[in-house]
């Protein structure tokens, strides 16, 4: 399903995005009408749209458009929305915006996702505070880390401290904590939520890849997939059934949703 505006999207429509790429989006997990962190989806959706077309978004009708698109929908599904204006010109970005919602659909996974490699890249996302379409790099990152093997990059500073991977988020464990690196990087709001959920300690501090065989075990999160073990980031391994990984599985899991 792809819906502008409540309405089949057009090529032109679908044009303008593609060919000028100023946009953001949050992508979502629905299922029976209902989303973990969906307060905080609207409020990234809200905030990057005030920091990139500097107007403000109808949350009521992105929620509205939502449902529009999901009314024959029965079974969990992916939805992303991306904002974006159709008559925005590459040669003249400065005028006035009038922003649309792009409603786009794909099913979910239905097998549980085995723990994943990371190889390690130098990179830090442009503007990284908000969720852009700009994705260029990260890709390239990813496809030379497939390319390799590996299932995705996770991202460094020059010093090789650890910030995020491609479209997610990486923690690691280390001993009775959780630690999320301290960096630059997009929080995610599966983060944001498990942070909250998280019954034991949490810290944000500097993770370097130097560090990476004193700590416990590491676990990537989105919205879409959840909590996902990682069993290797370059040449550290770790094992991918720590008891941690299933622990923050199910406080996430125990995460109520909320209606659509």
């Amino acid at each position: 399903m792809t819906e502008f505006n409540g309405e089949p999207a057009e090529v032109d429509q679908l044009r303008t995005l593609a060919l000028t790429n100023y946009g953001h989006f949050t992508s979502m997990l629905v299922d029976n009408s209902r989303v973990r962190g969906l307060v905080l989806h609207m409020e990234r959706l809200s905030r990057d749209c005030r920091r990139l077309f500097g107007v403000d978004l109808d949350l009521d009708r992105v929620r509205y458009l939502v449902g529009h698109a999901l009314l024959d929908v029965n079974q969990p599904i992916v939805v992303r929305v991306t904002v974006f204006d159709p008559h925005i010109e590459l040669g003249r970005p400065g005028t006035d915006a009038d922003p649309g919602i792009l409603v786009t659909t794909r099913p979910a996974a239905h097998a549980s996702t085995p723990p994943m490699r990371l190889q390690s890249a130098a990179y830090c996302r442009e503007m990284p505070e908000v969720k852009h379409v700009g994705l260029f790099r990260a890709v390239s990152h990813r496809r030379a880390a497939q390319l390799n093997g590996y299932d995705d990059a996770v991202f460094t500073d020059q010093s090789g401290n650890l910030s995020e991977a491609a479209t997610t988020n990486v923690g690691f464990v280390d001993g009775d904590r959780i630690v999320w690196p301290k960096a630059d990087i997009l929080a995610g709001v599966t983060m944001a939520l498990l942070s909250e959920a998280h019954a034991g300690a949490t810290a944000t501090e500097p993770v370097n890849l130097g560090q990476l065989g004193d700590l416990t075990a590491a676990f990537a999160t989105n919205a879409v997939v959840g909590v996902r073990a990682i069993s290797a980031i370059d040449n550290t391994t770790w094992a991918g059934d720590h008891p941690m990984i299933d622990t923050l599985r199910r406080e996430y899991l125990e995460i109520r949703p909320e209606p659509l």
